[in-house]
């Protein structure tokens, strides 16, 4: 007797310390019984939070999820730099940040709010010359990267607590931030870069991703929980949470089944969900050109 096919859709994980987002994807392999599982939008092991899942048809929205932007708690540490900018990696450098004051803060972090110019981190998966970043980073190579264009739509300072690493033996500052970000920043350079500006170098202790999109940890579940029921959010829910949605009629329908275009209905350069007479998931279209292009096709 043939098993029957895994159901297509997104499981929205909250990702624990210490796992890489491949941990997470393999784990629920497993508990999907399916090889078909990928995730948008890598969360480093340190962090912690939302990780978005696709399992089955729904693999073919991560590459669109991945561009939505993203929610961040975090805490800077100014006074320690780290090879990593993070809590990961090796103490490079020390300076007392025992002279900063909330007021450089504040100016700090509007320098580094809305389209700025980023270098991401040496240990990042940017790709140099067809080879992951942190790879050659973890070599002893000097990883010569270009920066790029993100937005930070809002950085907020949350906590202002003064201290000392006893570790480090140095004056610190813990700065608490909410991040709202594009796809592509990296909150650890955001770290590292306000650390810079500030003259006493910093990384980041701590991190939490509480949104991707439209999905926020309210619909997330921890490992544990999936381990005893691995609750998939249907694909046609997952699109119409993202995506604004269109609906057509029978024979609109049988077009865009065929991979077939449909006049643009005027909503949006990014990806519009499509959906039957009867409320299945059709497609994801993109409006170019007064045309309704597939971008992928859901039915059989």
């Amino acid at each position: 007797m043939k098993a029957p096919t895994p159901a297509s859709g997104l499981i929205i994980v909250d990702k624990p310390a210490g796992w890489t987002s491949h941990d997470v994807v393999s784990k629920l392999r497993r508990l999907a019984g399916t090889r078909r599982v990928g995730h948008a939008g890598t969360l480093d092991p340190m962090a912690t939070g939302v990780l978005v899942v696709g399992v089955e048809k729904a693999t073919r929205l991560l590459g669109h999820l991945a561009l939505t932007e993203k929610v961040y708690d975090g805490t800077i540490r100014l006074g320690v730099s780290t090879n990593t900018d993070d809590a990961d990696g090796e103490v490079v450098a020390v300076a007392s940040a025992a002279g900063v004051t909330p007021e450089a803060v504040a100016a700090g972090v509007a320098e580094l709010t809305g389209t700025i110019m980023q270098i991401p981190p040496q240990v990042s998966a940017i790709k140099v010359n067809g080879q992951r970043a942190y790879r050659r980073a973890r070599a002893g190579e000097e990883v010569e990267l270009t920066a790029r264009p993100v937005t930070v739509h809002s950085f907020e300072v949350t906590a202002f607590r003064p201290g000392e690493d006893a570790a480090a033996a140095t004056k610190i500052v813990d700065v608490d931030v909410t991040v709202r970000c594009s796809s592509g920043t990296y909150i650890r350079a955001l770290a590292r870069d306000l650390g810079e500006r500030l003259g006493v170098g910093g990384h980041l202790t701590y991190l939490r991703r509480t949104r991707v999109g439209p999905y926020s940890l309210a619909q997330a579940r921890t490992i544990e929980q999936l381990s005893r029921s691995c609750e998939i959010m249907p694909i046609g829910e997952a699109v119409a949470a993202a995506f604004p949605r269109r609906e057509v009629t029978a024979e609109q329908a049988r077009v865009i089944a065929h991979g077939g275009r449909l006049p643009a209905a005027g909503l949006g350069p990014g990806p519009v969900g499509v959906f039957a007479p009867d409320g299945t998931l059709l497609a994801l279209v993109e409006e170019r050109g007064g045309q309704a292009r597939p971008l992928a096709v859901f039915v059989p």
